[in-house]
């Protein structure tokens, strides 16, 4: 199945039309036609089964024949992620944990961190595009980038973790988690959490987890403390 998006319908939606720049990928590159059948979601779990009523590349027009409903998962996973110095590995974490099935992302800037600025718009594309690959209908939420600092005093849900490379007294992940709750982990950069920031998280109610035994890039620990927390959520 391919799937298309569209974040402005809803069920109560009986016909639209796709922006030009999808109209024309629809109708000039996928050789769409009138009557093909097309499948929609707007990212909040929602199939939609749509049947094409004007084929043009400036303005194609679909009817809803039927909605699908996917099911909601019983837990809310947010990573809150240092952005990497090369991009391209950052992009690569979005792209799996969306695959994955990560439901909320925010980029923190870090004591350690190399990189201060991001492309919040290309990050986007980069979930959507993975989104629309795997024909998942949840969009995970990209927040904005903010400090380590800021991120700290925002009330989280749930269990919230810190995951860092300090020897001191810490838990596996898998000893931590309880099915079907929601979890926070802060991941850090490549040169890890200051010691600063460990402590500040401590006082702010954050368990210290390891996830494994080897020390992980930044974007790998965030891929695996992905797909350890769906993963245990799922057996």
């Amino acid at each position: 199945m391919q799937l298309f998006f569209n974040p402005d319908i809803d069920e109560t939606t009986e016909r639209f039309s796709f922006d030009k720049e999808e109209s024309r990928h629809i109708i000039k590159v996928l050789r769409k036609k009138d009557s093909d059948i097309l499948h929609v979601t707007n990212g909040f779990g929602l199939l939609f089964e749509t049947q094409i009523t004007l084929a043009s590349d400036n303005k194609c027009i679909v009817e809803v024949l039927s909605i699908t409903h996917a099911e909601k998962p019983k837990f809310h996973l947010h990573l809150a992620v240092a952005p990497t110095k090369m991009n391209d590995r950052f992009e690569w974490f979005l792209e799996k944990a969306t695959e994955i099935g990560i439901q909320e992302i925010t980029p923190i800037f870090c004591d350690r961190s190399e990189r201060k600025v991001i492309n919040r718009d290309r990050f986007e594309k980069i979930i959507l595009s993975a989104m629309k690959q795997c024909n998942e209908t949840f969009l995970p939420k990209l927040n904005e980038a903010v400090s380590f600092k800021d991120f700290i005093k925002q009330q989280q849900n749930g269990l919230q973790l810190i995951a860092h490379c300090e020897e001191t007294d810490k838990k596996s992940l898998k000893e931590v988690l309880k099915p079907n709750e929601d979890v926070t982990i802060l991941i850090g950069p490549e040169g890890d959490f200051s010691e600063k920031e460990i402590v500040l998280a401590l006082e702010n109610n954050y368990k210290p987890v390891t996830l494994g035994n080897t020390r992980l890039r930044t974007e790998t620990a965030a891929v695996v403390a992905c797909h350890s927390v769906v993963f245990f959520n799922e057996v």
